[in-house]
């Protein structure tokens, strides 16, 4: 943030504020042009965006869920989206992503799973496994997937819509 935004007491300057402001009402706008008559359920989700949180969405099938995640994810200007259909033979190793021994160079290469991405849908997360449901509350609450004993960090924005 830039030293005229801030006034190092913790708080936007007016010139911050309005910034980011205009940037939560053009998100708005955008997502709410494409998830008609929803307006206080985008602005709940934008809140959880904007705030570093996460989403549950408890809905009959057919009500938007996986329109409107992907409207979020269209109107963060980048954002790249997955979505995870969860099963009861899903595993975490799906989720996260697995370790895979490449001959050319004589080591393991971590291959990252869905779950690295800006935006996710976990769709039907009920479905699944207690493990595979802890591999991905670890991202979320954690910032971060273990496999194979090593850590590895979500970069920049994770987003969750389950």
């Amino acid at each position: 943030m830039d030293e005229e935004q801030h006034d190092g007491s913790g708080a936007l300057s007016r010139f911050g504020f309005e910034q980011a402001f205009n940037a939560a009402r053009r998100l708005e706008e955008s997502v709410g042009g494409v998830v008609v008559g929803q307006g206080p359920v985008v602005r709940r989700v934008l809140a959880c965006l904007v705030s570093g949180g996460h989403l549950l969405l408890e809905d009959f099938p057919g009500t938007g869920k996986t329109t409107l995640a992907k409207a979020v994810a269209a109107s963060v200007g980048g954002a790249e989206f997955s979505r995870i259909q969860f099963t009861p033979d899903l595993l975490p190793s799906d989720v996260l992503g697995v370790s895979v021994y490449d001959q050319k160079i004589g080591e393991f290469r971590f291959m990252p799973g869905p779950v690295f991405t800006d935006i996710l849908l976990a769709d039907e997360i009920n479905r699944a496994s207690p493990r595979t449901q802890s591999a991905l509350l670890e991202a979320m609450a954690e910032g971060q997937a273990t496999v194979d004993g090593k850590q590895y960090k979500m970069d920049g924005l994770f987003f969750v819509v389950a």
